[in-house]
């Protein structure tokens, strides 16, 4: 059999039933990349003969006498070579200008099937790029990139998305600047490695771990057992809960580890949901782990099972976690499955109701909705020859991993190392431990390195959600637009586990209610366990549920009184210098206003939808006809810039002897752009160009410690540890060419790559040599611990029409403002925006993960869980708040997870005037919006 991969015969047949992705990865092109199995996504996607294929759905033997071309060989289809100084495909150019990807891990499939277009599939994207999935970019800087368009729009005309006049001029290659990601290069010839993109060289006797899962929502595990699927070929061990450690935690991740409850085993014999994990085996291949899974024979006993929180909470309902003592496991009241509460009045909500004109209450609901990171958890661990445990894992939180594993396993620190590769994709699903636990055990068994990687429906069944909410509101205002009073019943399903639970709960409830000034404010809030899939962390972290209510309600008081919504906004929140109260009388001690712009983000979404009716009147467009209704929509959000109670990092920079510096710091990158931010940051101290700073990064031996990317704590937290780093070395670096020079240190001053020493240019590749001989190491470390914490803000403004008779939506104009502070880089935190803006559309509209009454989850593949495809995503204006924060680095604040906090409010707002009818409860799916509009109708 002859098989020619990028002008090379393969070194081996595939395997009988083989599909060509796997195949293709173990002839060592790890550019192509596994996001579903499915044919779904498009992640996997080669060429064949030319043609753009799905290669996970491709049958290996297919390709027998024909040539496939991976993201490796694609440059030298188009007679360029593509390596690390050689000419790209143009389609690679373009995205690599145009900064065409975030994460990346989409990127391969993406150029693959882009460079095939021709010039009439380029002008119908939405129907070409259908077979290809991004859950990071919101596709604009793809569309960009594919059809050549420039990377930024034309400042000159309204609605150009760019940074506002009052931002500091941009350096090349530094504060403000465009920079491209470091990786850039590598992402788009299918070279940057990824979790598992490691060569088999490397990895000498890698065993496969899969694992056995619950088809019970609630049993008791009474016997495994092993000896079936010991007897399949190829398998080494079996691994159950008599085999694991008797250490509960959690999967969580945080600085606090007591932030969470321990309730959590790496196999329990009681499973609580159905998917959890029974039992692991371990094998020489895949198919031969998969194949002891199916050998291997539990006998279970059932046991009762609750599936709402509501239930749950009930007298006499099934105790999830009843074998627990709450106070030595941190859970609030086992007997009652309530992990966390919350209780709290300021002022009186019952004179605030006595004095209000005019009341709302309704009852508001959202759903389960899934991270669907391209990249599935997956983790490698292994045991050096000096006995230290290696794990290589797809995480936000490395050091946190490490921590966890060091708890469990009754392991020192120095014994374990943890190193994350570029991450595709996180949105809070990867600052948990939900992998690395059970490959660490078999690898410290069995000595020999040992992976997992997590199929798509695992993602699905078995990793976590975002928190269900249910949300009784009741609020009050004057007839003149004020608010007296807001009262919520909260209710969070935090599923079979209690990661995240507490936190989502406290968070929710925080900057949802502190962003206005009310003087009477109430909010009783519970997280409940149930016997389903867990929740966890996810983007904006309990404010977008809390959020789509308040906002819903803001808009209701509004139009009950005849106010603009608005101006009844702007006229209740807060401003600089208010206190922020939510649930606790006095604001909290450590968050301030580092700057303020909410004010200048309402009028910019004010002033963007007044220029789109006039477009939409110019052009013609503003009648759709009898059957349709149009309307507006707005919806505002405040979020603290780092995670409360500590959030740590640790920053190293040195200078290199070829004249460049070098960063460690201890950030993931995950398409969040940390990396390029820090590099940024570290060049403007060091007045020099991002490209001279090669920056190291997730990896727990290079630097003391990193609480992780979470919480929006890349730029804000470990980008002002590496900026004090920079800012010190620069000084070290100005002191020491004084002494040499035997001048002031005043009168050297840092220029690229060299020191202007009174007037007289210094080689940095000269100073690294005269410290060398000298003994002395131009390096510096800078540390930051999360607080003062300042607060961002952003508003959504959405124009649509909807059809009365079908429920179709069409979003004709989409507009959010953020209060960013200084912008590092106007263009990657425009893609952070569109990128939020994009994923917040698919859980408002149609994401939901589905569980059924015996709590198994039904939608369990892509094909049957709906994310946004690039039909589905309108072209969004970005606008910036001109506001400096004094407690940001260089002015900066966080812009990763807000964006997606306003969409679902600022949406349903704008359906519910454009139909009169309110939508309190997520997905608004377009046959919810039809029977809604019927209920109403009769």
């Amino acid at each position: 059999m002859t098989i020619d991969i990028n002008g090379l015969p393969a070194e081996a047949a595939p395997r009988p039933g083989q599909c060509l992705r796997t195949f293709l990865r173990e002839q060592g092109n790890l550019g192509v990349k596994k996001g579903c199995d499915g044919g779904d996504c498009g992640a996997c996607t080669v060429h064949v003969d030319g043609v753009p294929v799905h290669s996970c759905i491709y049958p290996a033997v297919r390709a027998e006498g024909r040539t496939v071309t991976t993201i490796e060989g694609l440059a030298a289809t188009a007679g360029t070579a593509g390596g690390p100084d050689e000419p790209l495909h143009p389609i690679q150019q373009r995205f690599l200008e145009r900064q065409g990807f975030q994460c990346g891990f989409c990127t391969a499939g993406m150029l693959m099937t882009a460079a095939t277009f021709t010039d009439d599939q380029k002008a119908n994207l939405p129907r070409n790029l259908k077979g290809n999935l991004c859950r990071c970019t919101g596709y604009r800087a793809i569309e960009d990139s594919v059809c050549g368009r420039p990377g930024r729009p034309d400042p000159a005309g309204p609605g150009s998305g760019i940074a506002g006049e009052g931002q500091p001029e941009p350096r090349p290659g530094q504060l403000g600047d465009d920079v491209a990601a470091p990786a850039s290069r590598a992402v788009v010839t299918g070279t940057a490695r990824y979790t598992l993109d490691v060569p088999a060289e490397q990895l000498q006797g890698l065993l496969h771990l899969k694992l056995l899962r619950s088809p019970h929502a609630h049993a008791r595990v009474l016997s495994i057992n092993k000896e079936a699927a010991l007897e399949v070929p190829g398998v080494v061990a079996v691994f159950t809960h008599q085999d694991a450690p008797t250490q509960l935690f959690s999967t969580a991740q945080h600085e606090l580890y007591t932030d969470d409850p321990d309730d959590t085993r790496v196999l329990d014999d009681v499973v609580r949901f159905v998917g959890q994990r029974v039992a692991a085996v371990v094998a020489e291949s895949v198919g031969a782990a998969e194949a002891g899974v199916r050998a291997l024979e539990v006998k279970y006993q059932e046991l009762p099972a609750v599936f709402t929180p509501q239930d749950a909470i009930l007298p006499g309902a099934p105790l999830v976690h009843g074998d627990k003592d709450g106070r030595a496991f941190r859970i609030v009241s086992p007997d009652r499955n309530i992990v966390a509460e919350l209780h709290s009045e300021l002022g009186s909500v019952e004179d605030g109701f006595a004095a209000a004109d005019f009341i709302h209450g309704q009852t508001y609901r959202t759903q389960r909705v899934q991270h669907v990171a391209l990249e599935t958890h997956a983790s490698i661990a292994s045991v050096d020859s000096r006995g230290r445990l290696q794990v290589r894992t797809s995480s936000q939180v490395p050091f946190l991993v490490r921590r966890t594993l060091c708890r469990v396993f009754g392991l020192p620190e120095e014994q374990v190392h943890v190193v994350a590769g570029r991450v595709g994709g996180g949105f809070g699903g990867k600052q948990e431990v939900l992998t690395e636990d059970i490959v660490a055990l078999a690898a410290l068994t069995l000595g020999r390195p040992v992976q997992l990687e997590l199929t798509r429906t695992e993602q699905f069944t078995a990793t976590t959600v975002r928190h269900p909410f249910t949300i009784g509101l009741k609020a009050g205002t004057t007839s003149d637009g004020r608010l007296t009073a807001l009262e919520l019943d909260v209710t969070t399903n935090t599923g079979a586990y209690g990661n995240h639970g507490p936190g989502v709960m406290f968070h929710g409830c925080g900057e949802s209610l502190g962003v206005y000034n009310c003087a009477n404010k109430k909010v009783d809030a519970r997280a409940v366990y149930t016997n389903t899939v867990p929740s966890g962390a996810f983007r904006g972290y309990g404010l977008s549920q809390m959020i789509f209510a308040i906002e819903s309600a803001m808009e209701e008081l509004a139009i009950g009184i005849g106010m603009d919504p608005l101006e009844f906004r702007r006229r209740n929140m807060v401003r600089e210098g208010d206190h922020m109260l939510s649930t606790h009388p006095e604001p909290e001690e450590d968050v301030q206003y580092g700057s303020y712009g909410l004010d200048q983000c309402t009028r910019l979404v004010r002033d963007a939808l007044e220029r789109g009716r006039e477009r939409y009147r110019a052009a013609g467009l503003d009648d759709l006809g009898p059957d349709w209704a149009t309307g507006e929509g707005t919806a505002l959000s405040m979020i603290a810039t780092v995670p409360p109670r500590g959030h740590f990092a640790h920053s190293k920079l040195r200078l290199l002897p070829d004249g460049r510096y070098q960063a460690d710091v201890g950030t993931a990158e995950f398409g969040n752009g940390t990396t390029t931010v820090h590099a940024q940051l570290a060049a403007t101290a060091l007045s020099t160009a991002a490209s001279r700073v090669a920056v190291r990064q997730s990896d727990t031996d290079l630097i003391e410690h990193d609480t992780g990317a979470f919480g929006s704590a890349g730029t804000v937290v470990a980008g002002k540890a590496t900026l004090a780093a920079a800012e010190e070395l620069a000084v070290r670096i100005r002191a020491f060419a004084a002494g040499i020079r035997q001048i002031q240190s005043s009168g050297c001053v840092l220029d690229g790559d060299s020191v202007v020493c009174e007037g007289t240019p210094v080689p940095l590749t000269e100073l690294a040599q005269a410290a060398a001989d000298a003994g002395v190491e131009l390096a510096a470390e800078g540390r930051w611990g999360g607080t003062p914490r300042s607060v961002a803000f952003n508003v959504h403004g959405f124009r649509v029409a909807v059809n009365r008779g079908t429920g179709e939506l069409r979003i004709l104009q989409s507009v959010q403002a953020a209060d960013a502070g200084v912008v590092v880089n106007p263009r990657q935190c425009r893609g952070q925006i569109e990128g939020g803006i994009a994923q917040a559309l698919g859980a408002a509209l149609y994401e939901e993960v589905v569980v059924d009454d015996a709590g198994r989850v039904t939608t369990d593949i892509l094909r049957q869980y709906h994310i946004p495809t690039f039909a589905d995503v309108p072209r969004s204006e970005v606008y910036f708040a001109e506001t400096s924060d004094k407690l940001g680095p260089l002015g900066a604040k966080s812009m990763s997870e807000s964006p997606f906090n306003p969409v679902a409010p600022a949406l349903a707002n704008a359906i519910r005037n454009a139909t009169g009818v309110r939508f309190a409860e997520l997905p608004m799916a377009r046959d919810k919006i039809y029977l809604g509009l019927k209920n109403a109708a009769s």
